[in-house]
């Protein structure tokens, strides 16, 4: 699949600060991460936007910014947000290609958290051929279910700068303190077993399902989530180069 995406000669290639550049004249990567809640497809996100040179973008992101910004489409989300009620999939589209429109992005993005369900793929799907665009990879971070519980019963949370840690993969200095502000770490609700079995439920409902679609499209990538974290972003890396 796919692998004429990295047909570019590798003189082509440049680095500044041990960053991947990707030239003007080479084709863009974009990349949607796929996995259940607690798979890691975050962290390997961000790996991946840091080694490429491209944005990690995530829709909680993308809806503080617009509604910090004060935007239409922001206020708009922020008036479903605030009744309770999910925010329509145009909207949340929308706020999504105005953030993919931005320069940052001319050489690809990364996408970590949306989209969710089959109508948002096919929604996204059709707004990017209209912009004569498609989507490059859809990396699945394969995990199963019993180890995602006992992975995010070990994490911990910083509610007051949105730190976020692990007990045994990445520690804070000093145990139950956030490194960056000092506040106590908890462990959120989200995380806490019984959560992440109806969290786990519903990704199997409503998410999994992607994983078909974007094996129809032919960019479906999967990677064995449970080994240890940079030998993961070692495979995502060997599979995009390929």
């Amino acid at each position: 699949m796919g692998g004429s995406f990295f047909c570019y000669k590798l003189e082509k290639r440049h680095w500044n600060h041990n960053i991947f550049i990707l030239n003007e004249e080479e084709e863009k990567m974009k990349i949607i991460m796929l996995g259940a809640p607690g798979a890691g497809k975050g962290t390997q996100a961000k790996k991946i936007a840091g080694k490429y040179g491209i944005p990690h973008i995530s829709t909680g992101d993308i809806f503080r910014a617009n509604i910090k910004g004060g935007t239409e489409l922001g206020m708009r989300a922020k008036s479903y947000m605030d009744q309770g009620q999910l925010v329509p999939d145009d909207v949340t589209i929308g706020m999504l290609l105005d953030r993919i429109s931005e320069a940052d992005c001319q050489n690809g993005y990364v996408l970590d958290g949306f989209p969710r369900t089959i109508p948002q793929a096919e929604s996204l799907t059709e707004a990017l051929a209209k912009r004569g665009e498609k989507m490059d990879f859809a990396v699945d971070v394969d995990v199963p279910d019993e180890a995602i519980v006992t992975r995010m019963g070990g994490r911990r949370a910083c509610l007051k700068c949105g730190a976020t840690y692990h007990v045994a993969f990445n520690p804070p200095k000093t145990e139950g303190v956030c490194d960056n502000c000092q506040d106590n770490l908890v462990l959120r609700e989200d995380d806490k077993p019984e959560t992440v079995q109806k969290r786990l439920s519903v990704y199997h409902d409503q998410t999994q399902p992607l994983i078909e679609y974007y094996k129809g499209q032919g960019i479906l990538v999967t990677v064995d989530g449970t080994k240890e974290l940079n030998q993961v972003f070692q495979d995502i890396v060997a599979v995009l180069e390929a």
